[in-house]
């Protein structure tokens, strides 16, 4: 995980639609940058769906939601349409900007073999691109609420 007070890492991927946004285009507002392994899994539907239904409260707070994971944009499509998801939902297939913000661990499976997966992290960023709040290893249900929280 990148450590609080850092500045956030640039970065410039597709959504869903196949539209590029940059970590920049988000200057002025509070960004939600939430990293999930894999759409239409249990948990990361259930974290997914959850940012969905608090979605309006996170724009009250003047914040975005942005979800990473290395899916496809015609993943991600699917994954929005399917779920009613109405934020941005960023692919990233080369790991670029998943392995700026070190959201990738070794692990070793049962049979021995080391693997690199991705850590269901979120990051909250403030108006001038500096990260303010960093949690690992969220539990899917209850991030959207946590994120929302810290807000405050």
């Amino acid at each position: 995980m990148l450590e609080v007070g850092t500045k956030a890492p640039e970065f410039s991927l597709p959504d869903q639609n196949g539209e590029v946004h940059n970590l920049s285009d988000y200057r002025g507002k509070k960004v939600v940058l939430y990293f999930y392994p894999k759409d239409m899994t249990a948990g990361c539907t259930s974290q997914a769906c959850s940012f969905g239904e608090l979605y309006p409260q996170f724009q009250e707070k003047g914040a975005v939601v942005l979800g990473v994971s290395k899916d496809t944009v015609a993943s991600h499509k699917r994954f929005e349409e399917k779920h009613g998801l109405p934020f941005t939902l960023l692919s990233d297939p080369e790991l670029a900007v998943i392995e700026a913000y070190d959201v990738m661990v070794e692990s070793t499976t049962k049979t021995g073999k080391t693997t690199r997966r991705l850590v269901r992290s979120t990051y909250l960023i403030d108006e001038e691109g500096t990260i303010v709040r960093a949690f690992g290893k969220v539990k899917a249900k209850d991030n959207a609420a946590q994120m929302l929280g810290e807000l405050d």
